[in-house]
């Protein structure tokens, strides 16, 4: 059976006790290697996670000093990781990243994907694929991680085989943070550090996920081979990434993505359906939230694809439709209703 989401209703009051409790050792213990290595919050951020794997306090040169390590010793042995599950630890760096940002004013385009986004996420996915033990998950800009550990620690509750998971990003510094934030949760994640755009050398995946990045791609030459390029110009990352992670999953696999609620009125739209037409089917397209965004242009919506295959097949009735706000539970539970209604009528498991 299915897990039944509760986007509405949070976290018991267990587990926000027992995430703020490692969200104070892992802030205070930053706070300390912050001063003592003039080091960004994220940076420290990582030297705690790693200093919490490993066990010990790392010192170079000297620092942090005799005085602040058993300072820092004494946070560390004050919580016990093994008791924590995997979405408590998830959650605690969550909130030390959101601190993060602020302190470190991180750019807009590496912040975390929300966490009731990413539950939405493992939703649909799980709804797609019903009670399929054997999953892959490539999430073809991972960032920080967020993203694809919220989706593999929903799905994973239901299942006793453990999900395999990919990762791929061209920014070090993000995938530093993910790689710890993994390890932390003892997530079974491969992290692949390169341009999502090159070739990708992980097994083939039966689901891509992605809360892709929106712009540009500047290096022409290096997407001719990619049906999504553009007539003229450069062309729009988010297209090539969707056609990237397409390509690599098994057939009949499962793509869901979040992309701009305008993906279809662009002026590549044309060559992005004409891809669709002979990669995948077109499944859904469902608006997210209005309320979730600053405003109507940057506005996402989740797109669902799957890969041709002999299992696969185009649903009789595209999923389309606005998810209501999440504070609206009525009307948020009926349209899941609907979905699951949806699923049931068009999708071959």
């Amino acid at each position: 059976m299915v897990k039944d989401y509760r986007f509405c209703e949070g976290v018991s009051i267990l587990a926000q006790a027992e995430t703020e409790t490692l969200f104070q050792v892992l802030d205070q213990s930053v706070q300390v290697l912050m001063q003592q290595l003039s080091v960004s919050y994220v940076d420290a951020l990582i030297e705690t996670g790693d200093n919490l794997l490993s066990g010990t306090v790392h010192v170079e040169d000297g620092k942090p000093s005799q005085q602040q390590v058993e300072a820092l010793e004494k946070l560390y042995q004050s919580v016990d990781l093994k008791q924590f599950d995997a979405e408590t630890i998830r959650r605690a760096i969550q909130l030390a990243m959101l601190k993060a940002i602020h302190n470190d004013r991180v750019d807009p385009n590496h912040q975390m994907t929300p966490d009731s986004i990413g539950l939405l996420t493992a939703y649909l996915i799980a709804k797609l694929v019903g009670p399929k033990t054997d999953l892959s998950i490539l999430d073809i800009a991972v960032g920080t991680g967020n993203l694809l550990t919220t989706v593999i620690n929903q799905l994973q509750t239901d299942r006793p085989q453990p999900i395999q998971g990919y990762g791929v990003d061209n920014d070090d510094n993000q995938l530093a943070i993910a790689a710890m934030s993994m390890d932390l949760q003892g997530s079974a994640v491969e992290l692949f550090h390169q341009d999502a755009i090159d070739p990708l050398v992980m097994p083939k995946t039966s689901i891509a996920i992605g809360d892709l990045p929106v712009g540009y791609y500047p290096l022409d030459e290096r997407v001719q081979n990619f049906e999504t390029k553009a007539t003229n110009g450069h062309s729009y990352t988010h297209h090539l990434m969707m056609e990237q992670a397409m390509s690599h999953l098994l057939p009949g696999g499962w793509g869901v993505f979040l992309v701009p609620t305008t993906i279809f009125q662009s002026q590549e739209a044309q060559g992005l359906l004409k891809w669709m037409s002979t990669a995948a089917y077109l499944q859904g397209l469902l608006n997210l939230p209005t309320n979730l965004f600053l405003d109507e242009k940057s506005r996402k919506s989740i797109v669902v694809l799957q890969k041709h295959g002999s299992q696969a097949q185009q649903a009789g009735k595209v999923l389309l439709g606005d998810f209501p706000s999440f504070e609206d539970q009525r009307a948020f539970q009926a349209f899941t209703a609907q979905i699951d209604a949806w699923v049931s009528q068009n999708i071959k498991r």
